[in-house]
């Protein structure tokens, strides 16, 4: 299957943007960071049946931030047709410095109003030392514009990252202003989003599923 284009729209480019299967802390609600806990049974059964479904698209490319988490899932997916993963160290997930490893009980618990100002915040660094969301935001936005730049029209890029990089560079790639980037919500484990490329309206971004399980269908506008 390929995605199907609107007798309205040029033929562009697509990019899926799939969270990770579930890990071992996200069960236990610990911060993760840049930290490499692997996938449990619930994330490996997770990534397998979003291949069966993402495999309907023929990426032309597939690519993984290198923690293995991300590519542990890209590997999953990418098994039935024998794809290569590529890894992208640009596509890894906040450093989330001192919070790295504890859980978010224990964070709200010792510092609430940091932790609700980070999670709408682009400026603000979790942990003491941790990144920025405009900092994640600009370096996945890069790694995500060069392996589009080798695509042809008409193909697709899957992108396997982590839930606070993707809710990053998603509002970054759709020019969200920074105050607005908490309207995104939480991503769900192995559930993805994707994004049209509009070539004609200056290389924009337009976003047709987000936090998905599902294909997006045809859809008629209500002016058609």
């Amino acid at each position: 299957m390929v995605f199907t284009q609107s007798r309205r729209d040029p033929l562009t480019r697509r990019v899926v943007i799939l969270r990770h299967g579930r890990t071992t802390w996200n069960a236990e609600r610990r911060f993760q960071g840049q930290e490499d806990p692997p996938l449990d049974s619930v994330g490996i059964a997770q990534a397998k049946r979003a291949g069966e479904i993402l495999n309907n698209i023929n990426f032309a490319k597939i690519v993984a931030s290198d923690l293995q988490r991300a590519k542990v899932t890209a590997s999953l997916i990418a098994q039935s047709t024998k794809q290569q993963v590529t890894e992208d160290v640009g596509l890894r997930e906040t450093n989330c410095g001192a919070w790295q490893g504890r859980t978010w009980p224990e964070i709200h618990a010792e510092d609430p109003l940091t932790l609700a100002a980070w999670s709408t915040s682009g400026d603000i660094r979790p942990g003491g030392n941790g990144e920025t969301r405009s900092e994640v935001a600009n370096r996945f936005v890069a790694s995500v514009q060069n392996h589009v730049a080798e695509l042809q029209l008409g193909q697709a890029l899957l992108v396997v990252t982590h839930g606070g990089a993707a809710r990053a560079g998603i509002s970054e790639l759709l020019q969200l202003p920074r105050g607005n980037w908490g309207a995104l919500g939480v991503l769900s484990n192995c559930a993805w989003s994707v994004l049209t490329e509009q070539l004609d309206a200056g290389q924009q971004w337009r976003l047709d599923e987000y936090n998905a399980g599902s294909l997006p269908e045809p859809a008629i506008g209500d002016d058609a």
